[in-house]
């Protein structure tokens, strides 16, 4: 008897035995014993499933409890680490490793970009009492493990966008006039500094530029232009750049890999092209796309997910420009309109193939292109067949009507028209 038949005849048989007093022509105890058999075994098949069903919510939430997002988990610790601001760690390391360290440091840059993390790496490694010959922290001594357990005396942070008032600067002040019980410095991380109040930054001058010997101060903001020049002539300024999509890349390879997870090529650039060169965005996006995919990264669902439009179908529209194909030409925009893109984004998705295709008519400009070398042989046969000529014709009026987009009234007769010159541009010429 299968499983399923003999539940539901268990559960039958059970609720008429409890309930013999509605059916008094059932008597519990006159069932046969192949009748008992099957409902004792019924219950034990009951119990054990529900055991399983409770032990596999419980393994489900220990999974949820676990998991820590990518951005955290691969956090760099050390400055060979940190991804594509080598100008920056070299600069510090060589300052640690002679001793001319200067009081107050301000990192700069776009978001996500390693202006924290480098600011912890910095506060740890001139805490470290054994420095590798590398001049790495050891991650091995005391003061390396009470940074790395979340308990350390000696470094600070300050969250300046919810501490901007002057009341928040003074006790930072008063907390620097109280020397190390251990170690050698105390650091003080200031992060988002330009949303400090005019009174807090003014209550900050004196500290910043005369601190106590062994106070150092890391501030990190996004907006530099917002610094007050006072504050600014007190610090080394680090300028962070935003991080090359190859870097972006290559470091998505390496955490696919200790994560177990496939993916194409094409996959990972739609990824960096998305950050913007912002590392901890990609890595946000990683784990987006990795749980839509079930750990299998395809270009097709990566582009589903994040609603960018395939770039084959730029290629199609290319090959109907250059045969003045203008039936097909509206036909495939009517497409992009059914999988509910805007006419915005595929104007300027236009633009940047157009783009794409002049810069690889020479191959010594194809790494201005932040695409797979796969993508980058298709552009490149493309482009060979429209030439420099018609390339710049159309990119011309695509860039028009990209700017004029948003005052048109009737946008998709605005696009429709767009589309209109371009496929009949070649017969023009």
């Amino acid at each position: 008897m299968g499983r399923e038949r003999m539940l539901r005849l268990s559960v039958v048989l059970s609720m008429k035995v409890l309930s013999c007093r509605r059916y008094p022509y059932i008597d519990p105890f006159r069932i046969s014993e192949a009748v008992t058999h099957v409902y004792h075994s019924a219950c034990k098949f009951l119990l054990f499933e529900k055991k399983c069903v409770s032990l596999q919510r419980i393994i489900v939430f220990n999974k949820m409890e676990n998991f820590i997002v990518s951005a955290r988990k691969y956090r760099p610790v050390t400055f060979d680490s940190v991804v594509g601001q080598q100008h920056i760690t070299t600069t510090l390391k060589n300052a640690i490793r002679t001793g001319q360290l200067a009081q107050a440091f301000l990192f700069c840059g776009p978001r996500g970009v390693g202006k924290t993390t480098c600011a912890r790496i910095l506060a740890k490694t001139i805490n470290c009492t054994n420095l590798t010959p590398e001049t790495e922290a050891c991650g091995e001594c005391e003061s390396c493990r009470s940074f790395s357990d979340g308990g350390s005396m000696n470094i600070f942070e300050l969250d300046a966008a919810s501490h901007n008032s002057v009341e928040d600067i003074r006790e930072l002040v008063r907390q620097v006039g109280i020397p190390p019980q251990t170690g050698r410095y105390k650091v003080y991380i200031i992060d988002e500094v330009h949303m400090l109040s005019q009174a807090a930054f003014n209550a900050f001058l004196k500290t910043l530029e005369e601190p106590p010997s062994y106070a150092k101060f890391i501030l990190a903001t996004t907006e530099k232009h917002k610094i007050l020049p006072t504050i600014l002539s007190r610090c080394q300024v680090f300028d962070f750049k935003r991080i090359q999509a190859e870097d972006i890349v290559a470091h998505l390879k390496g955490i696919a890999e200790k994560e177990g997870v496939s993916y194409e090529e094409e996959s990972l650039h739609i990824i960096a092209r998305k950050a913007e060169g912002g590392l901890r965005d990609a890595l946000s996006t990683f784990d987006q796309l990795v749980s839509f995919t079930r750990g299998n990264l395809t270009r097709q669902l990566c582009n589903e997910n994040l609603n960018l439009l395939d770039a084959d179908y730029y290629f199609r529209l290319v090959d109907y420009f250059r045969a003045g194909d203008l039936s097909n030409t509206l036909l495939l925009y009517q497409e992009v309109i059914d999988k509910g893109y805007e006419g915005q984004h595929f104007i300027t998705g236009l633009s940047e193939h157009l783009r794409n295709l002049m810069v690889s008519i020479d191959p010594a400009t194809h790494k201005l292109m932040e695409v797979s070398e796969a993508l980058r042989n298709r552009y490149g046969q493309q482009s060979a067949a429209c030439g420099l000529a018609l390339l710049l014709r159309w990119l011309d009026i695509s860039s028009d009507y990209e700017y004029r987009y948003k005052d048109a009234g009737n946008k998709r007769l605005f696009i429709e028209v767009a589309l209109m010159k371009l496929a009949t541009t070649i017969t023009n010429i």
